[in-house]
């Protein structure tokens, strides 16, 4: 769908205190790097979502593609729950940590298989996460129009995967979590319960959180171009950045 309405010209639907807040991290609140590790969130967007997850009463949730420790270690000091690795792991606000199911002897293979893929493919990188693995091509583009038929390739004779193509990345997941299957878990638990939802993403893994808050009568933005779901889209994350920002300095 692509009758998107720009991020400037909305109103939240209801007071700050009533919604429940999720938000993808890289490309969303931070900017896309080439590596992983290079990644850094400006501390002023540290100081707005502390505001925000305490107006909420703590509805502020981060999910991402990325493990949960990462995100830890990204928004230090500030502890947020999270639900990590696209939904494969996901800490509630209580702190208990869910985890989804997944086949070990499938993980094993498929870590075989792309370190054999990755180790082919010179400047590119895997990385290894709970339940997943991530081919980053970022350094590669070149490979942007095979890189899908290189991984199903490669994987194609595999059950219970899930194959993910994102931003110069492809992921294989050995369990059948989600972005919105996570989503629907948090707003079914407090303080997320019986509030408005609201997730803001970049990347096609986000449609999948996009669909679930439609669904539960909630708001999607998409950050950035591209086919969505999404009823609200602003450019780039510096911009959802400033909204988000201005958002919390309102509260203040």
């Amino acid at each position: 769908m692509t009758g998107t309405k720009p991020l400037s010209s909305f109103d939240l639907p209801c007071p700050v205190e009533q919604l429940a807040i999720f938000l993808d991290f890289d490309g969303t609140l931070a900017d896309i790097v080439d590596h992983p590790d290079d990644v850094h969130l400006p501390g002023e967007m540290i100081e707005a979502l502390d505001m925000l997850a305490k107006r909420t009463s703590g509805a502020l949730a981060i999910v991402t593609g990325r493990p949960i420790e990462q995100i830890d270690r990204l928004l230090s000091p500030l502890v947020l729950p999270v639900a990590g690795v696209h939904g494969m792991a996901r800490r509630a606000f209580d702190g208990k940590l869910h985890t989804a199911d997944h086949d070990p002897s499938v993980f094993a293979e498929v870590q075989a298989r792309m370190t054999h893929l990755h180790t082919e493919h010179a400047d590119t990188m895997i990385e290894i996460k709970p339940g997943s693995i991530a081919f980053h091509y970022r350094r590669r583009p070149d490979l942007s129009e095979t890189v899908a038929e290189l991984v199903h390739e490669a994987l194609g004779d595999l059950d219970g995967i899930d194959i993910l193509h994102g931003k110069m990345v492809v992921e294989v997941k050995t369990g059948h979590a989600n972005k919105g299957s996570a989503i629907r878990a948090f707003m079914e638990e407090p303080p997320f319960a019986d509030r408005v939802a609201v997730f803001a993403g970049d990347d096609v893994t986000d449609e999948f959180g996009f669909q679930a808050v439609a669904e539960i009568g909630g708001v999607a933005i998409k950050i950035g171009s591209g086919e969505t779901r999404a009823k609200l889209r602003t450019d780039t994350p510096a911009e959802f950045r400033d909204w988000l920002a201005a958002t919390a300095r309102d509260l203040a």
